[in-house]
């Protein structure tokens, strides 16, 4: 499984109007395994930007295409909280993201019993 996700890396990003750069890398739970995390590169359409997008907001992949597809427009991706890869995503930073995509975080849908399959 992991091996089939790792081809993720190159993909396009699609969003709902449009391009908006492509998958950078991915950021896993190391307790649990989990991709919280693409970590997406806006460089083809904002220049010098990465912002992190929950596999949990992928409306489809099309593995043929190499392009994944997801739920948000560009504008909000646009104004996305910046990702640096130098450090790991604090809890403050994830909740930012999370509420700028108005999104319920997945440690709040873990104590809620929300299971998710990925």
């Amino acid at each position: 499984m992991l091996d089939k996700v790792k081809n993720l890396l190159g993909f396009a990003l699609q969003a709902r109007d449009g391009e908006i750069g492509h998958v950078e890398d991915l950021i896993l739970d190391d307790a649990t395994w989990t991709i919280r995390y693409m970590v997406v590169d806006t460089q083809n359409w904002w220049p010098g930007k990465l912002v992190l997008i929950s596999p949990l907001w992928i409306d489809k992949i099309d593995w043929a295409d190499r392009k994944v597809t997801v739920l948000m427009t560009r504008e909000s991706v646009r104004n996305a909280p910046e990702y640096t890869a130098e450090a790991l995503p604090t809890r403050d930073y994830e909740a930012r993201l999370h509420e700028h995509y108005n999104r319920m975080g997945y440690w709040d849908e873990d104590l809620a019993g929300v299971k998710h399959t990925y």
